[in-house]
C-alpha cells in the first residue's frame, strides 16, 4: 500500500514544484512590470494608461490580435534557430543576418521567374530562402568544426555582411527604376505572394514556423538524432569517443538554424513588404536570440515567449502615439523582463 502510494506522493511533489515555480516566475514578472511602471512614472507618463494601451492595441480587437501573430511568426522562426545549435552549446548570434540572405535569395527568385505559376514559385522560393540562411551559418558552422573562428562572433560579424549585400542589390542592380529613387525592388508578382488569412495580414509563413517548432520538438525528443544531441551537449568528450561526428554536427545544426532564420526572412519579403527593402527586419534575427535564451530552448517556451515580445514590439508602436514615448521604449521593458527571466531561472528552486 504504501508503495501504491509513493508514485502518486512524488506526482504531487512535482506538481507542487511546478506550481511554485509558475508562482515565482509570475511574482517576478509582475515585479518587472512594475520597475518599467517606476520608469514610465520618471518620465511623466501614466503606467497604468500605457500597459492599457499596449494590451488593447494588440489583444482587445481581431485586427490588434492578428498584427501580433504577424510579429510572431519571423520570432518563433528567428528563436528556432538559436535553439537548434544551442543544443550542442552552439552560440548562434547571425539570426538577423541569415534573415537578411533567405530574404536576398528569395527575391532573386521572384525576380527571375515572376512568370511562374504560384505553387511552384512559393516553394522555390521557400527552398532559395532556407538554403541562403542556411548556407550563411554553416560558413560559420565550418569555422568552428575546424577551430578557425568561434561561432558568436563570426555570426555576429556576418550580420553586417548580410545587411550591406541587401544594400547593396537594392541599392543598385534590383533597384526598382519607378520607385521614385527609394532604395527597393520592384514588386513582387502576385504568385510570389504568400497566402494570408482572410483580410488580415497573419500568412502562410505562420504555419512554417509552428511547423517549424514541432519538428524539432519531436526530433529531439524522439529519434536517435535527437538522443546523439542530447549526448554532444551533455559530454562532447564522451560522444566524440563513442563515434559521434560533431564536427559534422555542428555544420548541420548550423546550417538547419540559419535556415529556418532564411525561411523568415523568405516569408516577410513575401507576405509583408511585397519586394525587398532596406526596412526588412526590425531585429527580429537579434530578439529572437533573446527569445531562445528566455526559453531555455524549450519548443513551447518558445511560442510563449515570442507571442509575449510580439505583443510588447507590436504595443510599442501605439506608445509613441497615445504616450509620446520614443519607440526604444519597449527595448527597456523586454530588457527588464530578460532580467525577470534571470532571476527565475537561477533562482533557488
Amino acid at each position: 500500500m504504501s508503495a501504491a502510494r509513493e508514485p502518486g506522493e512524488a506526482g504531487a511533489l512535482v506538481g507542487a514544484a511546478r506550481l511554485s515555480a509558475i508562482g515565482r516566475f509570475l511574482g517576478l514578472f509582475a515585479l518587472g512590470l512594475g520597475v518599467f511602471a517606476v520608469v514610465l512614472l520618471v518620465f511623466g507618463k501614466n503606467p497604468l494608461r500605457a500597459y492599457r494601451d499596449i494590451f488593447a492595441s494588440t489583444l482587445a480587437s481581431w485586427y490588434g490580435f492578428s498584427e501580433t501573430l504577424v510579429k510572431v511568426t519571423p520570432l518563433v522562426l528567428a528563436a528556432v534557430a538559436v535553439a537548434v545549435p544551442a543544443k550542442i552549446w552552439l552560440i548562434n548570434v547571425g539570426g538577423e543576418g541569415q534573415l537578411h540572405v533567405g530574404a536576398l535569395l528569395a527575391t532573386w527568385g521572384a525576380l527571375t521567374w515572376s512568370h511562374w505559376p504560384g505553387w511552384i514559385l512559393l516553394p522555390v522560393m521557400g527552398v532559395l530562402g532556407f538554403l541562403g540562411g542556411g548556407v550563411w551559418g554553416a560558413v560559420a558552422g565550418g569555422l568552428r568544426a575546424r577551430g578557425w573562428a568561434g561561432e558568436t562572433i563570426s555570426t555576429l560579424l556576418m550580420n553586417y555582411v548580410a545587411i550591406l549585400l541587401v544594400h547593396f542589390f537594392v541599392f543598385g542592380p534590383w533597384k526598382d527604376p519607378e520607385g521614385v529613387n527609394y532604395p527597393q525592388t520592384a514588386p513582387f508578382a502576385a504568385a510570389a505572394t504568400l497566402p494570408t488569412l482572410g483580410t488580415t495580414r497573419v500568412h502562410l509563413g505562420l504555419l512554417f514556423a509552428l511547423a517549424a517548432v514541432l519538428m524539432w520538438a519531436f526530433v529531439v525528443a524522439k529519434t536517435r538524432w535527437g538522443l546523439e544531441l542530447r549526448a554532444i551537449g551533455g559530454n562532447p568528450e564522451a560522444a566524440r569517443r563513442n563515434g559521434i561526428p560533431i564536427a559534422r554536427y555542428i555544420v548541420l545544426l548550423m546550417f538547419i538554424g540559419g535556415g529556418l532564420a532564411g525561411l523568415a526572412g523568405m516569408s516577410e519579403v513575401s507576405a509583408i513588404q511585397g519586394r525587398l527593402r532596406p526596412s526588412l527586419s526590425p531585429g527580429y534575427g537579434y530578439t529572437g536570440f533573446l527569445i531562445s535564451w528566455m526559453a531555455g530552448g524549450s519548443p513551447a517556451g518558445i511560442v510563449a515567449a515570442s507571442f509575449l515580445l510580439a505583443i510588447i514590439t507590436a504595443g510599442g508602436d501605439i506608445l509613441q502615439m497615445t504616450q509620446a514615448l520614443p519607440g526604444s521604449a519597449v527595448n527597456i521593458l523586454m530588457a527588464i523582463i530578460l532580467l525577470v527571466v534571470l532571476g527565475w531561472r537561477t533562482a533557488p528552486r
